[in-house]
């Protein structure tokens, strides 16, 4: 379904059953109203995406003759999964037929799970090829140590906090899939948490998860929210875990481009007319975007966008999607959502010789109200 809000995008046709409401009048005067199902195809203009229940929700006006709908009337379509549905474009981009075959190549999903957490916080959280989820988020409250403090009531608090995030894993985490589960904490609470998951595993009998222990993996995070994962991802003792997932490229891409940055700014730029300065002069090597870039509702900015990728790879460069869902898809959105790492150093022109009109996204492609200047 994320796949599918990328695709969909304003100005497109899309045609899918769906449910109206028919309003009829009989000879007497009586008035009754029922829905009814029947197949409208409609001209987008707005898309909404719901995370957790991964569905999509499609506006727009009716655009072929119907039964029930006018021509021009509005009209909301829910897409979700295992529903039917057709997107005419009037040009399909290079973008948008990478988008189908990822979507379409099995092998290209990742398969992989994390918990982040610190003592009464913790997060459960699936990380496929598009997006990462938070399933589950798990706080108690856990009293602090403090001199003369009865150890029992921190214990106690310790093991409610631990049962409910054994009980989230259970729940949340499919092992049929799932073919790593990263376990990240400060100091040892992933070391506590990963001996009583596996103590209660053998005392319940839960062979899924007995049979499955050698998938975890334990790591150091700063802290247990959900941002810890960037830096859960960048840890070398799971590289191996991650060698063929796009999380794991998209993580050292944008590590590339910070040491970039920082050795050798006069090849690191960001800011799209900057990036596009560097593409005229076949500069780049590596190209870094947001797919929120390619979900603008101006037809003529998505345009720009595949024309920088199609240019960049007719060079001979790399071009890494990023997506939005990922933190460092976030963090690249903070950097206007386009940057380039290049092949040769480049003078940085002048702010005021490049009037450049993108500043931060957001995850749609929006932009943030405070300013951003580009390479530095």
């Amino acid at each position: 379904m994320w796949h599918a809000y990328n695709l969909v995008r304003v100005g497109d046709r899309l045609r899918s059953t769906t449910l109206r409401k028919v309003t009829t009048e009989n000879a007497a005067g009586t008035v009754s109203s029922q829905k009814q199902r029947t197949t409208l195809t409609v001209l987008v203009e707005s898309v909404y995406f719901d995370v957790q229940g991964c569905s999509l929700q499609v506006k727009g006006r009716n655009a072929e003759e119907n039964a029930y709908v006018k021509m021009g009337a509005y009209h909301t379509i829910d897409l979700e999964l295992q529903r039917k549905f057709t997107i005419v474009k009037d040009e399909w981009d290079s973008v948008s037929l990478d988008r189908v075959d990822e979507a379409t190549d099995i092998a290209r999903h990742a398969d992989l799970s994390a918990i982040v957490m610190q003592e009464g916080l913790g997060h459960i959280c699936l990380i496929t090829s598009s997006m990462t989820l938070v399933r589950c988020r798990v706080e108690v409250n856990v009293p602090k140590k403090r001199k003369g403090f009865q150890s029992s009531q921190l214990d106690k608090a310790m093991q409610r906090f631990y049962e409910q995030l054994y009980q989230g894993l259970n729940k949340h985490i499919n092992f049929g899939i799932v073919k790593c589960v990263i376990l990240a904490s400060p100091g040892f609470t992933k070391d506590d948490f990963y001996e009583y998951c596996f103590r209660q595993a053998i005392k319940e009998d839960n062979k899924v998860l007995i049979e499955n222990k050698p998938k975890f993996v334990l790591v150091h995070s700063s802290s247990g929210h959900r941002q810890a994962l960037k830096e859960v991802l960048e840890d070398p003792n799971i590289a191996n875990k991650l060698a063929d997932t796009r999380a794991a490229l998209e993580v050292k891409a944008l590590a590339d481009f910070y040491s970039m940055l920082k050795s050798d700014p006069s090849r690191a730029f960001y800011g799209v007319k900057h990036v596009e300065m560097a593409n005229e002069n076949h500069a780049i090597e590596v190209l870094l975007i947001s797919d929120s870039l390619f979900r603008s509702n101006k037809i003529e900015e998505r345009r720009r966008f595949v024309k920088l990728v199609d240019s960049v790879r007719e060079n001979a460069g790399q071009v890494r999607i990023f997506s939005s869902l990922h933190p460092s898809g976030e963090q690249l959105n903070q950097l206007t959502g386009v940057a380039a790492i290049l092949r040769f150093p480049m003078h940085e022109p002048d702010d005021s010789d490049i009037d450049d009109d993108y500043g931060p996204t957001d995850g749609d492609g929006n932009g943030l109200d405070y300013p951003t200047n580009a390479a530095s």
